[in-house]
């Protein structure tokens, strides 16, 4: 393999550099490829995200199983209750491992393990931010299930020659409804239609849960007696689930807030922007934020300042939505929700880490060396950092970390960042590499050193 020169930064560059330039010339020699057997789980197919859909959809597969060939299903209600059921059990994780408490919860638990800890424990643990595959397994199980819903409860209204009930309009246009938020959601079309992607996933989410509740009401008026509907819903599993989903997706929005914001553009590709909140959030944390709270979603990673009450959040030039605020910086932005732990928090499951960033991946990694909780060297790939991002950022991350490696690519070219990455590992004696970057690079990073035994994480663009 054919490497980039590598930077060696000055441990005390001047204010007036980013770094040093490219001082040494040697390439940094990867290891040999784990073998076949142990590189396997490594590949991208692999990854902990599918293993945990894998798992809900074998789990609901033996369910079936069991249901279908061993007499399961109970013959003391309808099949459709029992399918029902299962629909919602599956849409309650999907919904509920997404929720911002939830994923907090996730995080705080697989980081109380110390760093004396076996390696192949931390490893294993710091795959927590791969907790999408349970979302994704159960809308994919709860899908499925409904459409055996939809199907059962077809043939009983044939059979009952009750021509077409208004459960079964509300049937069809929930199936309808849940094969359009699916399709949307398979990676080629969100990748190119994000924007339409968030727009379904939200409306078409909260219309899904209103048909739901809809259905719920309308299955328990057509169920022979005379039980007042509320005493019916109380006492009605569903009814509970559905509860849970609705004040899950409501919660964030019950903390919506319209806040103050200062912008600063140190050039045209980037802008700097302050908030204040009362509570301030905690390094490695996101901030969702929006121009128009209904329409469009971005979420950016928190820079708080020390002992102050206000934090940034740093927002790169790489759309339509980041470029218009950008040149049109506005006073004031919509937060939603609380703050949310970020990939990186796992950082303290490890002795020593090694930071690879490039471009505007430096605002996720800033609270973490501001913060300085764990040992780390950062390895940061920019085109022309001062000029871009301003003398004063700059300045603190040098301040934070002076021997950090800075490659300037306007002088330098692009490098070979996972020969970088491990030539990083390697000298400063780090137990793990955490890389933020754009989808493509975090996962040649990612990938090529863990094919090498070397724990890397990185974002896996699942939301």
């Amino acid at each position: 393999m054919t490497t980039a020169p590598l930077t060696k930064t000055p441990p005390a560059p001047p204010a007036s550099a980013a770094s040093g330039s490219a001082r040494s010339t040697r390439s940094a020699e990867l290891p040999p490829q784990l073998p076949l057997p142990r590189r396997i789980f490594t590949h991208p197919v692999l990854i902990h995200y599918h293993r945990l859909t894998a798992v809900v959809l074998v789990v609901n597969l033996g369910v079936a199983g069991y249901g279908l060939g061993t007499g399961g299903w109970s013959t003391a209600e309808l099949p459709t209750s029992q399918l029902a059921g299962l629909t919602l059990a599956n849409f309650t994780l999907a919904v509920v491992v997404r929720q911002q408490y939830v994923i907090n919860l996730f995080f705080w638990l697989a980081t109380r393990a110390r760093p004396s800890w076996p390696l192949r424990i931390r490893r294993t643990l710091g795959k927590v931010y791969h907790f999408g595959g349970l979302h994704v397994g159960g809308a994919l199980a709860g899908t499925l299930w409904f459409l055996a819903f939809a199907a059962t409860a077809t043939v009983e209204a044939l059979r009952a020659g009750s021509g077409l009930p208004a459960t079964l309009v509300v049937t069809y246009l929930l199936v309808a409804l849940l094969l359009t938020v699916c399709g949307t959601a398979l990676p080629p079309v969100r990748a190119r239609h994000h924007d339409l992607f968030e727009r379904v996933h939200r409306f078409g989410g909260w219309l899904a849960l209103t048909l739901f509740w809809a259905l719920t009401v309308l299955r328990i008026a057509a169920e022979p007696g005379s039980r007042p509907l509320a005493t019916a819903l109380l006492t009605e599993p569903s009814s509970w689930a559905l509860a849970l989903m609705t004040f899950s997706v409501a919660l964030p929005w019950l903390r919506l807030r319209k806040v103050p914001v200062a912008v600063e553009r140190p050039s045209t590709h980037v802008a700097l922007v302050q908030l204040e909140r009362r509570r301030v959030p905690f390094p490695g944390s996101s901030t969702a934020v929006s121009r128009s709270p209904l329409l469009e979603w971005h979420s950016f990673a928190n820079v708080p300042a020390p002992g102050e009450r206000h934090f940034r959040i740093t927002i790169s030039r790489a759309g339509d939505w980041t470029g218009a605020l950008v040149d049109d910086p506005p006073s004031h932005l919509w937060v939603k929700g609380v703050t949310t732990a970020g990939v990186a928090n796992i950082e303290t499951l490890f002795t020593k880490v090694v930071y690879v960033a490039t471009g505007s991946g430096i605002g996720p990694v800033l609270p973490h060396l501001l913060a300085d909780a764990v040992p780390s060297h950062l390895v940061w790939a920019v085109r022309s950092p001062r000029s871009t991002y301003g003398d004063a950022l700059i300045d603190e991350i040098l301040t934070a970390r002076p021997g950090a490696t800075i490659w300037d690519t306007a002088t330098d070219g692009k490098p070979d960042m996972v020969a970088l990455a491990y030539r990083a590992y390697r000298e400063h004696g780090a137990e793990a590499v955490i890389c933020i970057s754009n989808k493509k690079l975090t996962w040649q990073v990612v990938h090529g050193l863990e094919q090498r035994g070397i724990p890397a994480y990185g974002a896996i663009w699942d939301s």
